[in-house]
Protein backbone atom coordinates (compact mmCIF):
# COMPACT_ATOMS: atom_id res chain seq x y z
CA UNK A 1 0.00 0.00 0.00
CA UNK A 2 1.19 3.44 -0.98
CA UNK A 3 0.79 6.21 1.82
CA UNK A 4 1.05 10.37 1.82
CA UNK A 5 -0.15 12.93 3.27
CA UNK A 6 -2.23 16.13 1.85
CA UNK A 7 -1.16 19.40 4.15
CA UNK A 8 -3.07 22.07 4.33
CA UNK A 9 -2.89 25.64 6.32
CA UNK A 10 -6.09 26.28 7.42
CA UNK A 11 -8.14 29.01 10.02
CA UNK A 12 -9.62 27.33 12.94
CA UNK A 13 -11.91 29.29 15.48
CA UNK A 14 -10.89 28.24 19.11
CA UNK A 15 -11.63 29.90 22.47
CA UNK A 16 -9.20 32.41 23.65
CA UNK A 17 -8.14 31.49 26.99
CA UNK A 18 -7.11 34.80 28.21
CA UNK A 19 -10.77 35.93 27.58
CA UNK A 20 -13.19 33.63 28.12
CA UNK A 21 -16.88 34.40 26.79
CA UNK A 22 -19.93 35.11 29.02
CA UNK A 23 -23.41 35.30 29.68
CA UNK A 24 -24.50 37.55 31.87
CA UNK A 25 -28.38 37.43 33.10
CA UNK A 26 -29.29 39.26 36.05
CA UNK A 27 -26.36 39.51 38.72
CA UNK A 28 -25.38 36.30 37.32
CA UNK A 29 -22.31 35.96 35.11
CA UNK A 30 -21.85 32.66 33.10
CA UNK A 31 -18.90 31.67 31.78
CA UNK A 32 -19.62 28.37 29.51
CA UNK A 33 -16.57 26.25 28.85
CA UNK A 34 -17.90 24.90 25.41
CA UNK A 35 -18.27 27.26 22.41
CA UNK A 36 -19.25 27.30 18.57
CA UNK A 37 -16.43 27.28 16.35
CA UNK A 38 -16.71 30.29 13.67
CA UNK A 39 -19.36 32.47 15.60
CA UNK A 40 -19.06 36.11 15.12
CA UNK A 41 -17.39 37.93 18.11
CA UNK A 42 -18.52 40.79 19.78
CA UNK A 43 -20.78 42.08 23.10
CA UNK A 44 -24.79 42.23 22.31
CA UNK A 45 -27.36 42.94 24.85
CA UNK A 46 -30.76 42.30 24.24
CA UNK A 47 -34.10 40.83 25.03
CA UNK A 48 -34.09 37.29 25.71
CA UNK A 49 -36.56 35.25 23.47
CA UNK A 50 -37.52 31.32 24.03
CA UNK A 51 -37.38 29.97 20.20
CA UNK A 52 -37.69 26.31 20.51
CA UNK A 53 -35.39 24.20 17.74
CA UNK A 54 -34.97 27.42 15.77
CA UNK A 55 -36.12 26.10 13.19
CA UNK A 56 -38.67 28.48 10.10
CA UNK A 57 -41.87 26.89 11.75
CA UNK A 58 -40.88 27.69 15.60
CA UNK A 59 -40.05 31.36 14.54
CA UNK A 60 -43.15 31.73 13.05
CA UNK A 61 -45.06 30.32 16.16
CA UNK A 62 -43.06 33.52 17.77
CA UNK A 63 -43.66 36.28 15.49
CA UNK A 64 -47.34 35.58 15.87
CA UNK A 65 -47.67 35.85 19.29
CA UNK A 66 -46.09 39.30 18.62
CA UNK A 67 -42.98 38.89 20.41
CA UNK A 68 -40.43 41.32 19.00
CA UNK A 69 -37.39 39.39 17.47
CA UNK A 70 -35.42 42.07 15.81
CA UNK A 71 -32.22 42.70 18.54
CA UNK A 72 -33.39 39.77 20.58
CA UNK A 73 -31.45 37.01 22.09
CA UNK A 74 -32.72 33.99 20.86
CA UNK A 75 -32.60 31.22 23.44
CA UNK A 76 -32.84 27.67 21.55
CA UNK A 77 -32.61 24.05 22.51
CA UNK A 78 -30.42 22.13 20.48
CA UNK A 79 -31.44 19.76 17.93
CA UNK A 80 -33.69 18.83 14.92
CA UNK A 81 -31.64 21.27 12.95
CA UNK A 82 -27.73 22.11 12.78
CA UNK A 83 -26.03 24.73 15.23
CA UNK A 84 -25.41 26.45 11.75
CA UNK A 85 -29.21 26.50 10.28
CA UNK A 86 -30.45 27.74 13.98
CA UNK A 87 -28.24 30.87 14.04
CA UNK A 88 -28.98 31.16 10.66
CA UNK A 89 -32.63 31.52 10.92
CA UNK A 90 -32.15 33.68 13.89
CA UNK A 91 -30.20 36.28 12.35
CA UNK A 92 -32.57 36.28 9.10
CA UNK A 93 -35.36 37.26 12.14
CA UNK A 94 -33.16 39.88 13.04
CA UNK A 95 -31.90 38.32 16.32
CA UNK A 96 -28.47 39.89 17.43
CA UNK A 97 -27.07 37.02 19.11
CA UNK A 98 -28.37 33.28 19.82
CA UNK A 99 -27.77 30.76 22.92
CA UNK A 100 -27.63 26.91 22.39
CA UNK A 101 -28.72 24.45 25.21
CA UNK A 102 -29.28 20.98 25.32
CA UNK A 103 -32.56 20.10 26.79
CA UNK A 104 -33.38 17.42 29.28
CA UNK A 105 -36.23 15.96 26.99
CA UNK A 106 -34.38 16.11 23.74
CA UNK A 107 -30.97 14.85 25.72
CA UNK A 108 -30.22 12.51 28.74
CA UNK A 109 -27.52 14.83 29.98
CA UNK A 110 -26.06 16.02 33.59
CA UNK A 111 -27.12 19.53 33.71
CA UNK A 112 -23.69 20.78 33.58
CA UNK A 113 -22.79 18.73 30.30
CA UNK A 114 -21.08 21.57 27.43
CA UNK A 115 -22.02 21.28 23.99
CA UNK A 116 -19.70 21.86 21.08
CA UNK A 117 -19.55 23.17 17.73
CA UNK A 118 -19.68 25.09 14.61
CA UNK A 119 -22.11 27.34 13.36
CA UNK A 120 -19.95 27.75 9.12
CA UNK A 121 -23.19 27.07 6.94
CA UNK A 122 -21.30 25.66 4.70
CA UNK A 123 -18.06 22.91 4.67
CA UNK A 124 -13.98 23.60 4.52
CA UNK A 125 -12.28 26.58 5.81
CA UNK A 126 -14.24 29.67 5.40
CA UNK A 127 -11.50 31.98 5.03
CA UNK A 128 -10.40 30.31 1.42
CA UNK A 129 -14.31 29.64 0.12
CA UNK A 130 -13.97 27.49 -2.88
CA UNK A 131 -10.02 26.93 -3.12
CA UNK A 132 -7.65 25.11 -1.32
CA UNK A 133 -5.60 26.11 1.49
CA UNK A 134 -2.24 26.18 0.76
CA UNK A 135 0.57 27.75 2.20
CA UNK A 136 1.56 29.38 -0.96
CA UNK A 137 -1.36 30.11 -2.90
CA UNK A 138 -1.98 34.07 -3.00
CA UNK A 139 -5.94 34.38 -2.74
CA UNK A 140 -6.93 37.78 -1.66
CA UNK A 141 -8.46 38.09 1.95
CA UNK A 142 -12.18 36.78 1.46
CA UNK A 143 -14.74 34.50 3.67
CA UNK A 144 -17.54 32.19 3.33
CA UNK A 145 -21.00 33.71 2.46
CA UNK A 146 -22.57 30.78 5.26
CA UNK A 147 -20.47 32.36 8.18
CA UNK A 148 -22.76 33.78 10.85
CA UNK A 149 -23.07 37.98 11.53
CA UNK A 150 -24.10 37.55 14.85
CA UNK A 151 -22.32 36.08 18.59
CA UNK A 152 -23.52 32.36 19.15
CA UNK A 153 -22.97 30.36 21.97
CA UNK A 154 -23.84 26.90 23.84
CA UNK A 155 -25.08 27.01 27.30
CA UNK A 156 -25.90 24.49 29.62
CA UNK A 157 -28.93 22.70 30.39
CA UNK A 158 -28.00 24.26 34.30
CA UNK A 159 -27.82 28.17 33.05
CA UNK A 160 -30.60 27.78 30.73
CA UNK A 161 -32.89 26.70 33.59
CA UNK A 162 -31.83 29.60 35.22
CA UNK A 163 -32.69 32.00 32.10
CA UNK A 164 -35.94 29.90 31.42
CA UNK A 165 -37.20 30.20 35.38
CA UNK A 166 -36.83 33.70 35.01
CA UNK A 167 -37.74 35.26 31.48
CA UNK A 168 -41.14 36.24 31.94
CA UNK A 169 -43.77 36.94 28.61
CA UNK A 170 -46.52 34.62 27.95
CA UNK A 171 -46.32 30.94 27.97
CA UNK A 172 -45.28 28.53 24.92
CA UNK A 173 -47.67 26.21 23.21
CA UNK A 174 -46.93 22.60 24.02
CA UNK A 175 -44.54 21.89 20.98
CA UNK A 176 -42.35 24.30 22.82
CA UNK A 177 -41.92 22.75 26.05
CA UNK A 178 -39.07 21.23 27.04
CA UNK A 179 -38.00 19.12 29.96
CA UNK A 180 -36.09 21.07 32.33
CA UNK A 181 -37.81 19.89 35.60
CA UNK A 182 -39.97 22.98 37.52
CA UNK A 183 -39.67 25.53 35.18
CA UNK A 184 -42.28 27.35 33.18
CA UNK A 185 -41.42 27.60 29.86
CA UNK A 186 -42.18 31.06 28.11
CA UNK A 187 -41.59 32.80 25.09
CA UNK A 188 -40.06 36.12 27.06
CA UNK A 189 -39.34 39.30 25.30
CA UNK A 190 -38.71 41.40 28.40
CA UNK A 191 -35.91 40.35 30.05
CA UNK A 192 -32.32 41.66 28.80
CA UNK A 193 -29.45 39.35 28.69
CA UNK A 194 -25.74 40.05 27.58
CA UNK A 195 -23.66 37.54 25.22
CA UNK A 196 -19.82 38.06 24.79
CA UNK A 197 -18.05 36.06 22.27
CA UNK A 198 -13.91 36.49 22.32
CA UNK A 199 -13.37 33.41 19.91
CA UNK A 200 -10.20 33.91 18.16
CA UNK A 201 -8.76 32.42 14.61
CA UNK A 202 -6.13 30.15 15.00
CA UNK A 203 -4.16 29.11 11.95
CA UNK A 204 -3.24 25.51 11.88
CA UNK A 205 -1.53 22.87 10.09
CA UNK A 206 -3.62 19.79 9.33
CA UNK A 207 -2.85 16.94 7.63
CA UNK A 208 -4.96 14.37 5.67
CA UNK A 209 -3.61 10.53 5.14
CA UNK A 210 -3.90 8.47 2.66
CA UNK A 211 -3.06 4.90 1.52
CA UNK A 212 -3.99 3.57 -2.17
CA UNK A 213 -4.29 0.03 -3.26
CA UNK A 214 -3.90 0.32 -6.93
CA UNK A 215 -6.27 -1.26 -9.28
CA UNK A 216 -5.45 -3.66 -12.59
CA UNK A 217 -7.11 -2.66 -15.41
CA UNK A 218 -8.33 1.15 -14.79
CA UNK A 219 -6.07 2.35 -11.56
CA UNK A 220 -6.90 5.71 -12.93
CA UNK A 221 -10.93 5.09 -11.21
CA UNK A 222 -11.05 5.17 -7.62
CA UNK A 223 -13.52 4.56 -4.51
CA UNK A 224 -12.28 6.63 -1.87
CA UNK A 225 -13.58 5.49 2.14
CA UNK A 226 -12.74 7.95 4.48
CA UNK A 227 -13.11 9.16 8.27
CA UNK A 228 -12.57 11.56 10.47
CA UNK A 229 -10.22 10.94 13.35
CA UNK A 230 -10.30 14.09 15.33
CA UNK A 231 -13.46 15.42 18.07
CA UNK A 232 -14.52 17.68 20.23
CA UNK A 233 -13.80 15.24 23.53
CA UNK A 234 -13.06 11.72 23.35
CA UNK A 235 -15.12 11.77 19.89
CA UNK A 236 -15.55 7.33 20.37
CA UNK A 237 -18.55 7.06 17.85
CA UNK A 238 -17.39 10.58 16.01
CA UNK A 239 -13.50 9.31 15.46
CA UNK A 240 -12.74 6.12 17.11
CA UNK A 241 -15.03 3.75 15.32
CA UNK A 242 -14.79 5.24 12.13
CA UNK A 243 -11.18 5.44 11.95
CA UNK A 244 -10.99 1.73 12.94
CA UNK A 245 -13.23 0.61 10.60
CA UNK A 246 -11.09 2.82 8.02
CA UNK A 247 -7.21 1.36 8.52
CA UNK A 248 -8.73 -2.60 9.46
CA UNK A 249 -10.50 -2.24 5.58
CA UNK A 250 -7.15 -1.22 4.74
CA UNK A 251 -5.51 -3.59 5.98
CA UNK A 252 -8.02 -7.05 4.87
CA UNK A 253 -7.69 -5.86 1.42
CA UNK A 254 -3.95 -5.47 1.71
CA UNK A 255 -4.31 -8.97 2.53
CA UNK A 256 -6.44 -10.15 0.08
CA UNK A 257 -4.12 -8.39 -2.62
CA UNK A 258 -0.68 -9.72 -1.41
CA UNK A 259 -2.28 -13.31 -0.44
CA UNK A 260 -4.98 -14.40 -1.87
CA UNK A 261 -4.41 -12.53 -5.43
CA UNK A 262 -7.03 -10.89 -5.54
CA UNK A 263 -6.61 -7.85 -8.12
CA UNK A 264 -9.31 -4.77 -8.10
CA UNK A 265 -10.01 -3.47 -11.54
CA UNK A 266 -10.00 -0.17 -10.01
CA UNK A 267 -8.15 1.74 -7.05
CA UNK A 268 -9.23 1.39 -3.38
CA UNK A 269 -8.39 5.29 -1.58
CA UNK A 270 -7.96 4.84 2.20
CA UNK A 271 -9.04 9.13 3.54
CA UNK A 272 -8.12 9.65 7.04
CA UNK A 273 -9.39 13.09 7.39
CA UNK A 274 -8.17 16.07 9.89
CA UNK A 275 -10.40 19.15 11.00
CA UNK A 276 -13.83 17.24 10.52
CA UNK A 277 -15.49 18.82 13.74
CA UNK A 278 -15.10 22.26 12.57
CA UNK A 279 -17.30 21.63 9.55
CA UNK A 280 -15.20 18.81 7.03
CA UNK A 281 -12.45 20.92 6.82
CA UNK A 282 -9.78 18.37 5.41
CA UNK A 283 -12.16 17.00 3.30
CA UNK A 284 -13.28 19.74 1.95
CA UNK A 285 -9.54 21.56 1.17
CA UNK A 286 -8.64 17.98 -0.92
CA UNK A 287 -11.46 18.38 -2.85
CA UNK A 288 -10.94 21.87 -3.38
CA UNK A 289 -7.33 21.43 -3.79
CA UNK A 290 -8.02 18.69 -6.93
CA UNK A 291 -11.02 19.36 -8.15
CA UNK A 292 -10.17 19.71 -11.45
CA UNK A 293 -8.89 16.15 -11.61
CA UNK A 294 -11.47 14.26 -9.17
CA UNK A 295 -14.13 14.36 -11.40
CA UNK A 296 -13.10 12.29 -13.67
CA UNK A 297 -11.54 9.90 -11.44
CA UNK A 298 -13.03 9.38 -8.50
CA UNK A 299 -16.38 7.72 -8.36
CA UNK A 300 -17.54 6.89 -5.19
CA UNK A 301 -17.22 8.28 -1.93
CA UNK A 302 -18.01 5.72 0.84
CA UNK A 303 -18.22 7.89 4.96
CA UNK A 304 -17.66 5.83 7.64
CA UNK A 305 -17.95 8.62 10.10
CA UNK A 306 -20.81 7.26 12.90
CA UNK A 307 -21.26 3.99 11.21
CA UNK A 308 -21.80 2.76 14.69
CA UNK A 309 -24.41 5.04 16.28
CA UNK A 310 -26.66 2.13 18.35
CA UNK A 311 -28.17 -1.46 17.52
CA UNK A 312 -31.45 -2.36 16.31
CA UNK A 313 -32.07 -0.40 12.96
CA UNK A 314 -30.51 1.39 10.23
CA UNK A 315 -30.40 4.63 8.00
CA UNK A 316 -28.11 5.83 4.93
CA UNK A 317 -28.04 8.97 2.61
CA UNK A 318 -26.82 8.41 -0.84
CA UNK A 319 -26.98 9.82 -4.27
CA UNK A 320 -29.59 7.95 -5.94
CA UNK A 321 -26.65 6.65 -8.36
CA UNK A 322 -25.66 3.79 -5.13
CA UNK A 323 -29.20 3.39 -4.09
CA UNK A 324 -29.60 -0.40 -5.60
CA UNK A 325 -26.18 -1.16 -4.54
CA UNK A 326 -26.94 -0.06 -0.76
CA UNK A 327 -29.92 -2.22 -1.27
CA UNK A 328 -28.15 -5.19 -2.63
CA UNK A 329 -25.65 -4.40 0.36
CA UNK A 330 -28.29 -4.82 2.79
CA UNK A 331 -29.51 -8.15 1.33
CA UNK A 332 -25.60 -9.41 2.14
CA UNK A 333 -24.78 -8.55 5.67
CA UNK A 334 -26.39 -9.78 8.60
CA UNK A 335 -29.35 -8.77 10.68
CA UNK A 336 -27.78 -7.67 14.12
CA UNK A 337 -30.63 -8.62 16.33
CA UNK A 338 -32.23 -11.35 14.83
CA UNK A 339 -32.49 -13.61 11.74
CA UNK A 340 -32.18 -12.68 8.08
CA UNK A 341 -30.56 -9.06 6.93
CA UNK A 342 -30.31 -5.83 7.22
CA UNK A 343 -32.46 -5.53 4.27
CA UNK A 344 -35.38 -7.70 6.26
CA UNK A 345 -34.99 -5.68 9.46
CA UNK A 346 -35.49 -2.51 7.50
CA UNK A 347 -38.75 -4.10 6.12
CA UNK A 348 -38.12 -5.46 3.23
CA UNK A 349 -39.48 -4.33 0.33
CA UNK A 350 -40.13 -1.12 2.46
CA UNK A 351 -36.65 -0.33 3.53
CA UNK A 352 -36.13 3.10 0.94
CA UNK A 353 -39.55 4.50 3.20
CA UNK A 354 -37.46 3.02 6.39
CA UNK A 355 -33.81 3.54 5.49
CA UNK A 356 -33.29 6.59 3.35
CA UNK A 357 -33.01 10.34 4.75
CA UNK A 358 -32.15 12.98 2.53
CA UNK A 359 -27.95 13.63 2.87
CA UNK A 360 -28.21 17.07 5.13
CA UNK A 361 -25.13 19.97 4.92
CA UNK A 362 -23.29 18.34 7.80
CA UNK A 363 -22.71 14.57 6.74
CA UNK A 364 -19.58 14.13 5.99
CA UNK A 365 -20.02 12.99 2.44
CA UNK A 366 -22.49 15.93 1.41
CA UNK A 367 -19.15 18.01 0.59
CA UNK A 368 -18.04 15.19 -2.13
CA UNK A 369 -21.48 14.82 -3.34
CA UNK A 370 -23.27 18.22 -3.95
CA UNK A 371 -19.51 20.17 -4.21
CA UNK A 372 -17.40 17.73 -5.87
CA UNK A 373 -20.30 15.63 -8.30
CA UNK A 374 -19.09 12.53 -6.37
CA UNK A 375 -21.65 9.87 -5.62
CA UNK A 376 -21.40 9.28 -2.29
CA UNK A 377 -22.77 7.40 0.69
CA UNK A 378 -22.79 7.28 4.43
CA UNK A 379 -24.55 4.81 6.49
CA UNK A 380 -25.52 4.20 10.18
CA UNK A 381 -26.28 1.48 12.55
CA UNK A 382 -28.57 3.12 15.01
CA UNK A 383 -30.59 2.62 17.96
CA UNK A 384 -34.60 2.46 16.74
CA UNK A 385 -36.68 5.81 16.86
CA UNK A 386 -33.62 7.97 16.45
CA UNK A 387 -32.04 10.23 14.22
CA UNK A 388 -28.85 10.82 14.91
CA UNK A 389 -26.34 9.74 17.92
CA UNK A 390 -26.67 11.75 20.96
CA UNK A 391 -23.27 12.33 22.67
CA UNK A 392 -22.08 13.99 19.64
CA UNK A 393 -19.81 17.17 20.16
CA UNK A 394 -20.00 16.31 24.02
CA UNK A 395 -17.40 15.14 26.73
CA UNK A 396 -19.63 12.01 27.24
CA UNK A 397 -19.22 10.48 23.68
CA UNK A 398 -16.75 7.30 25.24
CA UNK A 399 -16.92 3.95 24.79
CA UNK A 400 -19.37 3.65 27.81
CA UNK A 401 -22.02 5.37 26.18
CA UNK A 402 -21.52 3.41 22.94
CA UNK A 403 -21.62 0.20 24.26
CA UNK A 404 -24.90 1.24 26.23
CA UNK A 405 -26.38 2.43 22.64
CA UNK A 406 -25.48 -0.79 21.04
CA UNK A 407 -26.14 -2.97 24.41
CA UNK A 408 -23.19 -3.83 24.89
CA UNK A 409 -22.50 -4.95 21.02
CA UNK A 410 -20.20 -2.14 19.81
CA UNK A 411 -17.48 -4.84 18.55
CA UNK A 412 -20.41 -6.34 16.72
CA UNK A 413 -22.31 -3.97 14.82
CA UNK A 414 -18.49 -2.93 14.07
CA UNK A 415 -17.62 -5.82 12.28
CA UNK A 416 -20.96 -5.47 10.37
CA UNK A 417 -20.74 -1.92 9.52
CA UNK A 418 -17.26 -2.83 8.24
CA UNK A 419 -18.78 -5.78 6.30
CA UNK A 420 -21.45 -3.35 4.98
CA UNK A 421 -18.91 -0.84 3.40
CA UNK A 422 -16.20 -3.30 2.61
CA UNK A 423 -18.85 -5.00 0.05
CA UNK A 424 -19.66 -1.90 -1.56
CA UNK A 425 -16.26 -0.76 -1.95
CA UNK A 426 -15.66 -4.60 -3.50
CA UNK A 427 -18.25 -4.24 -5.78
CA UNK A 428 -17.44 -0.93 -7.37
CA UNK A 429 -14.00 -1.89 -7.73
CA UNK A 430 -14.43 -5.40 -9.22
CA UNK A 431 -17.48 -5.63 -11.58
CA UNK A 432 -16.62 -5.10 -14.71
CA UNK A 433 -19.55 -2.00 -14.66
CA UNK A 434 -19.69 0.50 -12.15
CA UNK A 435 -22.52 -0.65 -9.79
CA UNK A 436 -24.34 2.78 -10.33
CA UNK A 437 -27.55 2.86 -11.10
CA UNK A 438 -28.44 5.84 -13.39
CA UNK A 439 -31.75 4.63 -13.27
CA UNK A 440 -32.52 6.04 -9.83
CA UNK A 441 -32.18 9.54 -10.99
CA UNK A 442 -35.26 9.57 -13.38
CA UNK A 443 -37.33 9.68 -10.50
CA UNK A 444 -35.69 11.77 -8.50
CA UNK A 445 -35.50 14.41 -11.49
CA UNK A 446 -39.13 13.87 -12.27
CA UNK A 447 -40.43 14.43 -8.79
CA UNK A 448 -38.74 17.98 -8.68
CA UNK A 449 -39.17 18.96 -12.21
CA UNK A 450 -43.07 18.08 -11.67
CA UNK A 451 -42.92 20.46 -8.72
CA UNK A 452 -41.70 23.23 -10.41
CA UNK A 453 -43.62 22.63 -13.52
CA UNK A 454 -47.09 23.07 -11.41
CA UNK A 455 -45.33 26.11 -9.04
CA UNK A 456 -44.99 28.16 -13.07
CA UNK A 457 -48.30 27.05 -14.04
CA UNK A 458 -49.88 28.49 -11.45
CA UNK A 459 -47.96 31.95 -11.52
CA UNK A 460 -48.80 32.01 -15.05
CA UNK A 461 -52.10 31.55 -14.39
CA UNK A 462 -52.23 33.55 -11.77
CA UNK A 463 -50.71 36.63 -13.85
CA UNK A 464 -47.28 36.91 -11.91
CA UNK A 465 -45.40 35.44 -14.47
CA UNK A 466 -45.59 36.31 -18.43
CA UNK A 467 -44.00 34.66 -21.31
CA UNK A 468 -42.18 31.99 -19.04
CA UNK A 469 -42.82 27.95 -19.68
CA UNK A 470 -41.94 24.81 -18.45
CA UNK A 471 -41.72 23.32 -21.30
CA UNK A 472 -38.17 23.66 -22.40
CA UNK A 473 -37.28 22.06 -18.77
CA UNK A 474 -39.70 19.19 -19.22
CA UNK A 475 -37.78 18.40 -22.62
CA UNK A 476 -34.84 17.98 -21.11
CA UNK A 477 -35.97 15.78 -17.87
CA UNK A 478 -37.54 13.33 -21.21
CA UNK A 479 -33.98 14.03 -22.42
CA UNK A 480 -32.20 12.26 -19.87
CA UNK A 481 -34.72 9.81 -19.70
CA UNK A 482 -34.24 8.93 -23.34
CA UNK A 483 -30.43 9.08 -22.72
CA UNK A 484 -30.77 6.60 -19.64
CA UNK A 485 -32.40 4.26 -21.70
CA UNK A 486 -30.00 4.58 -24.35
CA UNK A 487 -27.21 3.97 -22.11
CA UNK A 488 -28.88 0.98 -20.73
CA UNK A 489 -29.41 -0.34 -24.53
CA UNK A 490 -25.66 0.11 -24.93
CA UNK A 491 -25.10 -2.17 -21.49
CA UNK A 492 -27.51 -4.66 -22.31
CA UNK A 493 -25.34 -5.39 -26.12
CA UNK A 494 -22.05 -4.85 -25.12
CA UNK A 495 -19.65 -7.77 -24.02
CA UNK A 496 -18.44 -6.58 -20.65
CA UNK A 497 -15.40 -8.51 -20.73
CA UNK A 498 -13.71 -5.87 -23.46
CA UNK A 499 -11.75 -3.57 -21.17
CA UNK A 500 -12.29 -0.82 -23.82
CA UNK A 501 -15.64 -1.55 -24.35
CA UNK A 502 -16.27 -1.23 -20.53
CA UNK A 503 -14.36 1.70 -19.77
CA UNK A 504 -16.31 3.73 -22.42
CA UNK A 505 -19.75 2.49 -20.96
CA UNK A 506 -18.31 3.60 -17.22
CA UNK A 507 -17.46 7.06 -18.34
CA UNK A 508 -20.82 7.80 -19.36
CA UNK A 509 -22.15 6.82 -15.90
CA UNK A 510 -19.49 8.30 -14.19
CA UNK A 511 -20.28 11.78 -16.22
CA UNK A 512 -24.07 12.02 -14.53
CA UNK A 513 -23.23 13.19 -10.78
CA UNK A 514 -20.70 15.52 -12.01
CA UNK A 515 -22.67 16.99 -15.05
CA UNK A 516 -25.62 17.87 -12.33
CA UNK A 517 -23.03 20.43 -10.84
CA UNK A 518 -24.28 24.08 -12.07
CA UNK A 519 -21.72 25.68 -13.81
CA UNK A 520 -23.27 28.81 -13.52
CA UNK A 521 -22.50 30.06 -9.64
CA UNK A 522 -19.70 30.52 -8.33
CA UNK A 523 -18.21 27.97 -5.46
CA UNK A 524 -17.08 31.16 -3.25
CA UNK A 525 -20.46 31.66 -2.44
CA UNK A 526 -22.76 28.68 -3.71
CA UNK A 527 -20.47 26.05 -2.93
CA UNK A 528 -22.87 22.97 -2.98
CA UNK A 529 -23.68 23.69 -6.69
CA UNK A 530 -26.02 19.79 -7.52
CA UNK A 531 -28.80 21.01 -9.27
CA UNK A 532 -30.98 18.66 -7.27
CA UNK A 533 -29.02 17.78 -4.13
CA UNK A 534 -26.84 21.17 -3.50
CA UNK A 535 -27.86 24.44 -1.46
CA UNK A 536 -28.68 27.86 -3.09
CA UNK A 537 -30.60 29.56 -5.34
CA UNK A 538 -29.85 27.71 -8.67
CA UNK A 539 -31.30 23.88 -7.10
CA UNK A 540 -34.85 23.01 -9.10
CA UNK A 541 -36.01 23.19 -5.05
CA UNK A 542 -35.60 26.84 -4.76
CA UNK A 543 -36.43 28.17 -8.25
CA UNK A 544 -39.98 26.38 -7.02
CA UNK A 545 -40.03 28.21 -4.10
CA UNK A 546 -38.27 31.56 -4.77
CA UNK A 547 -41.12 34.79 -5.13
CA UNK A 548 -38.54 36.84 -6.98
CA UNK A 549 -40.19 36.21 -10.93
CA UNK A 550 -36.67 37.60 -12.25
CA UNK A 551 -34.72 35.50 -10.17
CA UNK A 552 -36.91 32.43 -11.28
CA UNK A 553 -36.65 33.55 -15.04
CA UNK A 554 -33.25 33.52 -14.82
CA UNK A 555 -33.08 30.72 -12.46
CA UNK A 556 -35.20 28.09 -14.54
CA UNK A 557 -32.93 28.72 -17.76
CA UNK A 558 -29.87 27.98 -16.07
CA UNK A 559 -31.40 25.26 -14.22
CA UNK A 560 -32.95 23.69 -17.94
CA UNK A 561 -29.30 24.07 -19.32
CA UNK A 562 -27.74 22.40 -16.75
CA UNK A 563 -30.15 19.16 -16.82
CA UNK A 564 -29.94 19.04 -20.90
CA UNK A 565 -25.97 19.00 -20.13
CA UNK A 566 -26.54 15.91 -17.81
CA UNK A 567 -28.18 13.96 -20.30
CA UNK A 568 -26.12 15.49 -23.17
CA UNK A 569 -23.15 13.89 -21.32
CA UNK A 570 -24.54 10.42 -21.13
CA UNK A 571 -24.73 9.84 -24.95
CA UNK A 572 -21.87 8.34 -26.43
CA UNK A 573 -20.87 10.57 -29.08
CA UNK A 574 -21.74 14.56 -29.55
CA UNK A 575 -23.10 13.14 -33.23
CA UNK A 576 -25.50 10.66 -30.82
CA UNK A 577 -26.91 14.16 -28.51
CA UNK A 578 -30.97 13.78 -28.25
CA UNK A 579 -31.39 17.51 -27.79
CA UNK A 580 -35.16 18.71 -28.90
CA UNK A 581 -34.40 22.42 -27.18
Amino acid sequence: MDPWTDIHHVQLQKQDSERPNHVLFGSDDFQPKGYLAYSANGTVQGKVVYGNYGRPQDLDVVQKKNIEMKGCVMLLRAGRVSFAQQVANAAGRGASAVLIYPDPQDFRYEPQTELYGHVHLGSGDPYTPGFPSFEKTQFPPTKSSGLPTIPAQTITAQTAATIIRNIAGPEVDASFKGGIPGVTYRLGGVENITVEVNNVLVKTEIHNVFGVIKGYVDPDRYVVLGAQRDAWGRGYARATVGTTLLIELAKAVHEMVEKDGFKPRRSLVFASWSAGEYGSVGSTEWLEAYMSSLDKKAFTYISLDGAVMGRGSFIASASPLLQSLLESTMKGVINPVGSGTVYDMMGGTNWEKNTLRPMSMEDPAYPFLAFSGVPSVSFHFISPNTEAYPYYGTSLDNMDHLSYQTNQRTGQIAVLAGQFAGQMALRLVHDHLLSLDVSKYSTTITGSVVQLYRRISQLSQSGKLENVSPKWLNDARGSFQRSAASLKSAIDNTDLSKPEACRILNDRIMAVEHTLLSPYVVPQHTPFRHLLLGRGPHTLAAIAETTDMEQLRVQLALATWTLQGCADAMAENIWDIDNEI
